[in-house]
């Protein structure tokens, strides 16, 4: 014979159940202790649902006093860490509901009215991602913020540009920095769209079909500062396009960091020896006492791999679930979560880390020397002078063979020697075979030219100052 559930068993919905669940399915299906990360915005999203409901005259003025009073005592108590979170209410909503109808009676039973937990997550979540997605926007701006202060100390600092990994082109340390600050401002713009289609309310989807009481859906859209709402209830609280198109965006821009990481680690290694860390971003070695490990740009490489997991997590759990709310949605949470505290602290320590680099300018002049990186400056001084570029990509080779021969960079090989790989060879050619002229020559917009790297790295901090304003707004909003 089984035990019917008393009183201090009963849950929300145990009215229809005559057997009480048992304490492992009671862990198993919890979620309390990592959605109570949702505490301040679910507390949110029901006093904007409480003053909804009073101004249609659902609630009593007496009753919605009684909520912001109770809400105002249980959001103390969370930010004090002293509220008792139960696992018999299962998620952060029944906790705080159940807290709340404790501190203020019948009235806490009447917050409900009109909404469901699947249209109450939903508005959680959303109200927790958009508070995150801007921080973290503010975060990237601090980044690219520090990533151009970086590239405008070097914007004419001579470098080897590499393709396949070997020495191509001479750049500037502030030209390849500017390729990163490119990257993060696609993913800015990522986010920022990402956004647009996050801001809008499902509140008074209820459990999927709507609801039969009057709800003012656009009051409660404005007092969240929602730009708009869900159009379709069964979409509404069955909809995580919004946490999948976040970690995605999340990805790349977590891709992006990667391969900042990768090319700080292979410049920090003797082999390279073009940049040098801060101790602070550093680790030892338990037995080699000479080693400095580039430990957070080799998290932040290994960090990638788990952002891009929790990307593959969700749309693997989003793929064959029917309309509309079912209970594998719970499992969204958790990859959320760590995704926004994995992009946000890697944003973070790459800020501090990249106003903490020594650059080794001469290393990295000298490296530009030793792959005939100027190669190509010939050919195009040739065809200048008339010679097809197909013949004068010949003529270069032939004498790049010549100078690895005599083990001499370009520039090197006298008049005479340059002249027997073509007669359109004369004394100007030096001026295109030094790094300088090399880099100064790709004058253009884009180019690796300093005085074109110094004009695309203002631009990029006045566009980033623009959305710092932005940022700085929503936030001290929220």
């Amino acid at each position: 014979m089984h035990k019917k559930i008393t009183l201090s068993q009963a849950k929300t919905w145990s009215g229809r159940f005559s057997v009480p669940t048992t304490e492992l399915v009671k862990t198993y299906t919890a979620s309390v202790f990592f959605d109570k990360k949702l505490a301040l915005f679910d507390i949110q999203g029901s006093l904007a649902h409480a003053q909804m409901l009073s101004e249609i005259g659902i609630l009593s003025q007496q009753d919605l006093k009684a909520i912001q009073s109770g809400m105002t005592t249980i959001k103390k108590e969370i930010e004090r860490e002293e509220f008792q979170w139960s696992l018999d209410s299962e998620d952060v909503h029944l906790n705080i509901e159940r807290r709340l109808t404790d501190l203020i009676g019948d009235a806490g039973k009447r917050l409900h009215t009109g909404r469901s937990r699947n249209d109450q997550v939903a508005t959680d979540i959303k109200l927790y991602l958009r508070y995150q997605l801007d921080t973290i926007q503010l975060h990237l701006i601090e980044l690219i913020s520090a990533c151009v202060l970086l590239a405008q100390q070097h914007y004419d600092t001579i470098m080897p540009g590499f393709t396949h990994l070997q020495v191509a082109q001479p750049i500037t340390l502030g030209h390849h920095l500017h390729a990163y600050c490119e990257m993060f401002e696609r993913d800015l713009e990522r986010l920022e769209d990402c956004r647009k289609r996050l801001n809008r309310l499902p509140l008074g989807s209820a459990a999927l079909a709507g609801t039969s009481y009057p709800l003012n859906r656009y009051r409660v859209m404005e007092l969240l500062g929602f730009d708009d709402i869900t159009r379709n209830s069964l979409d509404s609280v069955s909809d995580r396009d919004f946490a999948i198109e976040f970690c995605s965006c999340s990805s790349l821009l977590m891709i992006h960091l990667s391969r900042l990481s990768e090319e700080l680690i292979l410049w920090m290694s003797p082999r390279f020896g073009f940049i040098e860390i801060g101790d602070a971003f550093c680790t030892g070695s338990s037995i080699m006492p000479q080693k400095k490990n580039p430990d957070v740009p080799e998290l932040a490489r290994g960090k990638s791999g788990r952002v891009i997991g929790h990307l593959m997590g969700l749309l693997t759990l989003m793929k064959s679930q029917p309309l509309a709310y079912n209970k594998d949605n719970q499992e969204d949470k958790e990859p959320l979560f760590d995704t926004v505290e994995t992009v946000a602290q890697t944003l973070q320590v790459f800020r501090d880390m990249l106003g903490d680099i020594k650059v080794y300018t001469d290393s990295m002049r000298q490296a530009a020397r030793e792959g005939y990186a100027t190669a190509t400056d010939l050919a195009d001084y040739l065809v200048k002078k008339g010679v097809p570029f197909r013949d004068a990509h010949e003529i270069v080779a032939k004498a790049v063979l010549h100078a690895e021969k005599k083990e001499v960079d370009l520039d090197a090989l006298s008049l005479t020697e340059l002249k027997n790989f073509s007669t359109h060879i004369e004394k100007d050619v030096y001026q295109v075979l030094t790094l300088s002229g090399s880099v100064n020559s790709r004058d253009l917009p884009g180019g690796t030219a300093p005085k074109q790297v110094k004009k695309a790295l203002n631009q990029t901090l006045t566009r980033i100052k623009k959305r710092l304003l932005i940022s700085q707004k929503r936030l001290s909003s929220t």
